[in-house]
């Protein structure tokens, strides 16, 4: 099913149109994220690349939205939606739960024959790692408790009751989809995967974040950068430049 116009710009963000740009790269936010978490990114691989953002329903201008609270049932619906934006080469880039459903995605493009450029997995170990992990079960202090402990959400928001209890649902169905996800084997990827990750992950030890490789049959690598879950949070310029250079022989660079 095709998207309209007004559904792919519901969902897709483009904050630095660069129409010249020969590749696209689409950002796929954390459990709890929302699409103006890659605005600097966007800006810094601009107009090299142009930089997608997705926006979950549930959050921001969305939030009168019901959350979806299924990794697959989010790539199934991102898989039409991102169709207006194949007329271009695509990578995508997902950031802990953002890289099962940008991994889910890649397989639903490449079964409709378009294959991804590359797809940059951050901060979650592989689809075949899975760990039995509860946290969407928890109050919300235990849920509360947990996003400090990753430091995924800026300290001011986490102090301003009214901000907190307004994101709270979003979080915990964005932690219910990726805890309950579970990877079904089939056919390969084709699409190269370059796997991003923090030395220090409590949610992925490079050992589990090193089994993407299982997943395609294409090229494999990883990147290890010093630093916890939010590792790319303190090497953004790094981690944005390591994008850039990656996709640098598509962009023609």
């Amino acid at each position: 099913m095709a998207a309209t116009a007004d559904a792919s710009d519901l969902w897709v963000r483009r904050f630095h149109p660069a129409p010249e740009a020969p590749v696209r790269l689409l950002c796929l936010p954390h459990a709890g994220g929302s699409a103006s978490y890659f605005f600097p990114v966007s800006k810094r691989l601009a107009p090299r690349v142009e930089a997608l953002s997705v926006q979950y329903p549930g959050r921001q201008d969305r939030r009168n939205e019901p959350c979806l609270e299924s990794v697959d049932e989010l790539a199934d619906r991102l898989a039409d939606v991102v169709e207006p934006w194949l007329d271009k080469p695509l990578a995508l880039f997902g950031h802990s739960m953002g890289a099962s459903v940008a991994f889910e995605l890649a397989l639903r493009l490449e079964a409709r024959g378009v294959k991804p450029v590359a797809l940059f997995a951050s901060g979650r170990r592989a689809p075949v790692a899975a760990r039995d992990e509860r946290v969407h079960l928890r109050d919300d202090d235990g849920l509360i408790a947990e996003i400090k402990r990753l430091n995924g959400t800026e300290s001011q928001v986490l102090d301003d009751d009214e901000i907190l209890r307004m994101v709270l649902p979003s979080i915990r169905a964005d932690y219910k989809a990726a805890e309950t996800y579970r990877y079904r084997p089939g056919p390969q990827l084709a699409t190269p995967v370059i796997a991003l990750t923090g030395d220090s992950d409590p949610k992925a030890t490079t050992d589990e974040v090193r089994r993407w490789a299982e997943h395609t049959d294409g090229a494999f690598d990883m990147v290890v950068y010093p630093g916890g879950h939010f590792y790319l949070n303190a090497h953004a310029p790094a981690v944005i430049d390591e994008i850039a250079g990656r996709l640098a022989p598509v962009a023609g660079h």
